[in-house]
């Protein structure tokens, strides 16, 4: 099952009372694929959203309505109801007290407190959104215009921050923050895919975190290993061509180390040394011996 489909199960199971039940069937209504005098339709890809529509509608307006199946080239099964009713449609627009125009939200006959199931309806209708563990999008495939501005505003009103373009024809109410889908999910009533949301989220973190220590701790293993390398070539150098007993003790105990111990980072052969110093000691040695290294290079003359 898919995100969305999670979404929508947590929403169909929250419709619980008259109030909550009247402002869900609104949401989708409004949101639906057609609204006119003429023809109510309401079409959906989920089975969930579909047998919500249907237990709305018989709730509300007391009656029962068929559901026709279509079946795409993709094998994906549209499930769509059409009411053309003119009596049934009359009682519709009145009830919802709706215009002949243009769609649009009327805060007035929705309970404050079922705002959140009246763009839960509007989710059922046109939403969706993506799985969190591969990205952050939410978004409303809204009809007309003047729609999508209304639910952008509602939604900007408990603080989501949302963006709107237009997709073949229709106007799309995206969301990409996840704190924003966070805040969508819990006022549409998906909390628990909210705290699912989140649990991913978090692990995203810790693994991303995780991903850039070891990637910094590759990174410096192989800076160490590459200088130990030059250090190891200059002091074989040295070795051929004048022996290390020609260096001074210091100088030779560092060399010594050095060639016995590849890995060691330059603080843990400064804290191994018979006097111990600083890395920044250690790494002055290390470029005396560097320094008569190129010094013995440069007294190598071409024959």
């Amino acid at each position: 099952m898919s995100f969305s489909n999670d979404v929508r199960q947590e929403i169909s199971e929250s419709i619980s009372d008259k109030d909550k039940r009247f402002a869900c069937l609104y949401g989708m209504l409004l949101f639906g694929k057609s609204l006119s005098r003429e023809q109510v339709c309401f079409q959906t890809e989920s089975p969930v959203a579909a047998e919500q529509f249907r237990e709305l509608f018989r709730a509300v307006f007391r009656q029962e309505i068929s559901c026709r199946e279509h079946i795409r080239k993709s094998g994906a099964v549209l499930y769509i109801y059409e009411i053309t009713d003119k009596a049934l449609i009359d009682s519709i627009f009145s009830k919802y007290r709706l215009s002949d125009g243009e769609r649009m939200i009327d805060s007035e006959i929705i309970a404050t407190s079922s705002l959140g199931v009246f763009t839960a309806g509007a989710f059922l209708a046109c939403g969706s959104v993506n799985d969190p563990s591969k990205e952050y999008h939410m978004e409303f495939t809204v009809p007309e215009e003047g729609l999508a501005v209304q639910l952008a505003t509602l939604l900007g009103d408990i603080g989501v921050t949302t963006g709107m373009m237009t997709r073949r024809g229709q106007y799309v109410v995206y969301i990409k923050g996840s704190e924003s889908i966070e805040d969508t999910l819990t006022f549409i009533g998906a909390q628990q895919c909210t705290l699912e949301l989140m649990n991913v989220k978090i692990y995203k973190d810790v693994r991303n975190k995780a991903n850039r220590i070891a990637n910094c701790d590759a990174a410096n293993i192989d800076k160490v290993v590459s200088a130990a390398m030059k250090q190891i070539e200059d002091i074989n150098y040295i070795s051929k061509v004048k022996g290390l007993d020609w260096l001074s003790d210091e100088l030779k105990e560092l060399a010594e180390m050095r060639l016995e111990n590849v890995d060691m980072s330059l603080q843990e052969i400064g804290d191994s040394l018979s006097v111990p110093i600083s890395r920044s000691g250690v790494n002055h040695r290390f470029k005396k011996l560097a320094k008569i290294a190129d010094e013995l290079r440069n007294e190598v003359k071409p024959q």
